[in-house]
């Protein structure tokens, strides 16, 4: 089982490095590799893409990464492998980013990606230790973290889906009968 860590200057490598070497050694999950190497992608099992920064310079050092952007599509595309990405590489999975400028995402989830727009006095960036809301306890990728696990967040944009309930059928829960 290979698990790559796509490297396309633009991520913060070492600590995701650091925490899939951990599950690999804990879970028998295999080989965990941090490369640029297109090739090395195409044969890759599961895909992590880390994101740090805007997203228009990560939406553009990826595309001109060599052939590694064409190679994580088809990989996902067609051979249907699994995808993660983390923050910014995450952000990167919707159809259009709005930060400084418009720029296409990778147009998997069909939404954008937004600036927030704090309510009362919140700050922006948002920056801090705050508790997951998590929806199915029992995913794979969640699973061992309990119902509101604290997490350290550091951003000022979101994605927004243009169908809210994209994010609850992607976990396994229906979605509500009325759209917000």
């Amino acid at each position: 089982m290979l698990t790559v860590l796509i490297d396309y200057a633009a991520g913060n490598l070492h600590s995701a490095e650091k925490a899939f070497q951990r599950m690999a050694r804990e879970t028998d999950g295999g080989t965990v590799v941090v490369t640029s190497d297109a090739d090395v992608v195409a044969r890759a099992d599961r895909i992590v893409l880390p994101g740090d920064g805007a997203f228009p310079a990560c939406a553009a050092a990826l595309r001109g990464h060599g052939g590694v952007y064409d190679a994580m599509r088809e990989a996902v595309e067609v051979k249907g492998r699994p995808f993660l990405g983390i923050c910014v590489g995450m952000q990167l999975m919707a159809r259009v980013g709005r930060e400084y400028e418009d720029t296409e995402g990778l147009g998997w989830i069909d939404g954008e990606v937004v600036r927030i727009t704090p309510q009362a006095t919140l700050k922006v960036p948002h920056m801090g230790w705050n508790a997951l809301n998590v929806r199915d306890t029992t995913h794979p990728l969640v699973a061992g973290f309990g119902e509101t696990p604290y997490v350290y967040f550091v951003h000022s944009y979101h994605l927004r889906p243009s169908d809210p309930a994209v994010c609850r059928q992607s976990s396994g829960i229906p979605a509500p009968a009325s759209s917000q």
